[in-house]
C-alpha cells in the first residue's frame, strides 16, 4: 500500500513535489520517488508489503513504440495467474511486486486489464507518447482516490491533503459543502468532497485525461442476476469464496495480523487464517471500565470479551489488547481529523486511529472484517421492516436535526432535505434488477446498493485513513468483488436463513468458527460508555459555545447547538454508534478541520 498523486498540465518543480510528498509520508514511510515528464509529474511514496527491495515507483516500462510510467497503491491478489498469463504472451519480469504485474497487465489490455484484476487498487498510468493519463480506482472503493480539474490541468492524489499542498489550490466550503458535511456527514456523497472543486473517483470508475478533459466511464456496477442454486449448494458457493478471498489475501512478504473482535466476520478471518498454527497475531480492542459501565440495548447486546476468550481458546492464541481511557480517547480527536482530511465517526474514528497504531508495533499487515454487514445484510435497518419501509438513508433518519443545525444563511442557499432525499431516489434508481422481482426482494437489493454505495465508503474511508496514518496496511477480504457480485443475486430468503441476520455466511462458516461466536446476535464495533467520555465532550463543546470567534458558527446554528446540548435526539446522528456524545465530538471535529485547514467559508 502507498500514496500516489500526480500533477498534469500545471506548473510543477522540486518546491512544490517536496510539499506534496511530505503530505504522503505517512501512507508510504519506506521511500519516495518522482517522475517529470513533459506535462506530467507523478508521485509516489511505498509502504512496502510485496518484494521491498522490487517494486519502486514511479515505475516505467517500455512495451513497444510505446512508455508506460505508472504510480499505483493497492494489492492485487490474483498476481500470480496474471503473471503466468502475461509470461505465455510473452513478457518477462524482473521481480515479483504486483506493481510490475500490473504495468505489464496494462501495456498487454490497456484500460481492459480492469476486468482481470483481483484486488484493492488506485492507480494512474501516463502514455509519453499520447500525453494522456489513465485513472482507476478498485470495483468497491477500498483504496482512495481524488482529484481536481484545476486551471486547465489535473491534480490527483490518495489524500485530499495532498491536492491542498499545491499552491494555488485553496480550501474552500461554499453552500453546497456546508449541506454536504451536516446533512450527509460523517458520509460523503459518492464523487464529492465538501472542499470546493476536489472530486473523488468513484468506485468502479475509470477515465482519460488529456488536453483539459478527463473522461470517465462506470466499468463495473453490481448487476441483478437470476439465482438458481437451492441453500446447500449456495451455502457452498459463500464458503468458497469467503474462504478463498480471505486466503488470497494473506500474501505478504511482512508480518500479518487479524483484527479480531469476537463478533461473526473478524471471527472468521482468524479462523482461516490460523489455520492450526499459533503464530497468527491478533488484536482486540476495549475501553477502561467498560465492563462496570456496559449499557446492554438493541445495537450493542454484549462486551466482547468473553467472545474473544472463545476465540482464543479455539485458536490456541493470547490476543493483544489496547486499553483506552476516556481521555486517550479524545486526545485523538484533532489527529483523526488529521488522517481523514474531514470531520468523521468521531471517536470511533479516534479510538482506530490509537487502535491501528499499537497494532503497527506488531505487524506491518491486517486484516479486518468491514464489509460483511452490507452484503450479507447484517445492520438492523435489513431486519426491521418499519425503518427500511421508510423512504430515506436507514443510517440517518434525523434530516430534520441536521437540517435544523446548519447556519441559517446555507439553509436558505441550500435544501437540505430535499438534497437528502434527491441523493436517496438517485441511488434508488440506480439499482440494478430484473423485471417481475417481488416487492420485498426489489427492497432488499435497493437496501443492499444504498449499503455499498453510501454507508460501507463511510467506513471503509475510516478503515484506510486511521490505518494508513501509522503506516499499517488493512486488508478487508469481504470486499472481494466475487463475494459482492454472487451475494447481489442471492434471494433475501437465504440470506435470512434461520430468520437470523447474516444466517447465510452463519451456516457457510459453520465447522470453522466456534458455535457460540457463530450465532452470537451481531455487536457492532465497540465503543467506551464512560461516563466521563460524555463529560469531557460535552464540557468541550460548552467551551466552544463561549467564544465569539469559533468558525464552527459560520457553519452551523449557535442555538440549535446550544440546544443539542440540552435536548437527546430520537434517532442515533449516524449508523449505531454516534450517539449523543459522539454528536458532540463530531462538531468539535468541525471546528478542528474549520481551523486547521483554514478553511474559507463562502
Amino acid at each position: 500500500m502507498c500514496a500516489i498523486a500526480g500533477i498534469l498540465d500545471l506548473p510543477s518543480d522540486t518546491k512544490i513535489t517536496e510539499a506534496m510528498l511530505s503530505t504522503m509520508v505517512r501512507r508510504g514511510p519506506d521511500g519516495d520517488g518522482v517522475y517529470f515528464g513533459e506535462g506530467c509529474t507523478l508521485l509516489h511514496s511505498r509502504l512496502a508489503v510485496i518484494d521491498p527491495l522490487g517494486g519502486a515507483q514511479p515505475m516505467e516500462l517500455e512495451d513497444g513504440a510505446k512508455r508506460f510510467v505508472m504510480v499505483y497503491n493497492g494489492e492485487l491478489y490474483n498476481t500470480p495467474e496474471l503473471r503466468a498469463e502475461l509470461e505465455r504472451l510473452g513478457h518477462r519480469f524482473r521481480e515479483t511486486s504486483d506493481t510490475e504485474v500490473l504495468i505489464h497487465a496494462f501495456a498487454q489490455w490497456g484500460e481492459g486489464c480492469l476486468e482481470r484484476l483481483n484486488g484493492i487498487f488506485s492507480f494512474a498510468v501516463w502514455i509519453a507518447q499520447e500525453r494522456r493519463l489513465f485513472l482507476a480506482r478498485d470495483r468497491l472503493g477500498v483504496k482512495p482516490l481524488f482529484y481536481s480539474l484545476h486551471g486547465g490541468g489535473l491534480l490527483f492524489a490518495s489524500e485530499i491533503k495532498t491536492i491542498l499542498a499545491y499552491p494555488s489550490v485553496k480550501a474552500e466550503l461554499d453552500a453546497f459543502g456546508a449541506a454536504q458535511v451536516m446533512m450527509i456527514g460523517p458520509g460523503r456523497i459518492p464523487g464529492m468532497t465538501p472542499f470546493r472543486g476536489i472530486r473523488e473517483l468513484e468506485p468502479g470508475r475509470c477515465g482519460w485525461f488529456r488536453d483539459g478533459r478527463l473522461s470517465l466511464r462506470q466499468y463495473w456496477s453490481l448487476r441483478d442476476r437470476e439465482h438458481r442454486e437451492a441453500l446447500p449448494a449456495t451455502v457452498e458457493q459463500v464458503r468458497y469464496l469467503v474462504t478463498d478471498a480471505v486466503r488470497r489475501q494473506t500474501v505478504s512478504d511482512v508480518p500479518l495480523g487479524c483484527f479480531l473482535s469476537g463478533g461473526l466476520d473478524s471471527s472468521v478471518i482468524s479462523a482461516i487464517c490460523a489455520g492450526g498454527t499459533r503464530d497468527l497475531p491478533t488484536f482486540s480492542l476495549d475501553y477502561q471500565d467498560n465492563d462496570r459501565y456496559f449499557r446492554s440495548g438493541k445495537f450493542q447486546p454484549a462486551q466482547d470479551r468473553e467472545f474473544i476468550g472463545i476465540m482464543e481458546s479455539s485458536l490456541d492464541i493470547r490476543t493483544n489488547w489496547t486499553v483506552l481511557t476516556p481521555e486517550a480517547v479524545l486526545d485523538r480527536l484533532e489527529d483523526a481529523v488529521e488522517a481523514r482530511d474531514l470531520p468523521g465517526m468521531a471517536d470511533v474514528d479516534m479510538s482506530l486511529l490509537a487502535f491501528c497504531g499499537d497494532i503497527r508495533r506488531h505487524v506491518k499487515v491486517a486484516l479486518s472484517g468491514e464489509c460483511a454487514d452490507e452484503i450479507f445484510g447484517g445492520y438492523p435497518w435489513y431486519t426491521d421492516r418499519a425503518i427500511r419501509q421508510v423512504d430515506g438513508f436507514p443510517w440517518a433518519q434525523n434530516t430534520a436535526v441536521r437540517q435544523g443545525l446548519l447556519h441559517p444563511d446555507h439553509r436558505q442557499a441550500v435544501d437540505g432535505a430535499g438534497l437528502v432525499a434527491d441523493l436517496y431516489q438517485d441511488t434508488i434508481r440506480s439499482c440494478d434488477i430484473l423485471p417481475g422481482t417481488d416487492p420485498t426482494e426489489r427492497r432488499m437489493k435497493q437496501m443492499m446498493v444504498l449499503n455499498i454505495r453510501w454507508f460501507m465508503q463511510t467506513l471503509l474511508d475510516r478503515k484506510d485513513r486511521m490505518s494508513m496514518y501509522h503506516g499499517l496496511e488493512v486488508r478487508v477480504p469481504f470486499c472481494d468483488h466475487r463475494i459482492a457480485e454472487y451475494l447481489y443475486g442471492v434471494p433475501w430468503e437465504q440470506k435470512y436463513d434461520q430468520g437470523r441476520e447474516k444466517g447465510l455466511l452463519r451456516r457457510a462458516m459453520e465447522g470453522i468458527v466456534p458455535e457460540a461466536v457463530l450465532y452470537r446476535k451481531k455487536s457492532p464495533y465497540p465503543k467506551t460508555h464512560h461516563p466521563l467520555y460524555e463529560k469531557l465532550v460535552r464540557e468541550r463543546l460548552e467551551r466552544l459555545l463561549e467564544r465569539t470567534d469559533a468558525p464552527l458558527f459560520g457553519l452551523c446554528d449557535r442555538a440549535e447547538v446550544k440546544r443539542l446540548l440540552e435536548e437527546t435526539p430520537q434517532w442515533p446522528w449516524y449508523g449505531q454508534l454516534m450517539t449523543q456524545p459522539q454528536t458532540f465530538a463530531f462538531l468539535l471535529q468541525i471546528e478542528y478541520w474549520l481551523e486547521h485547514y483554514k478553511i474559507s467559508i463562502l
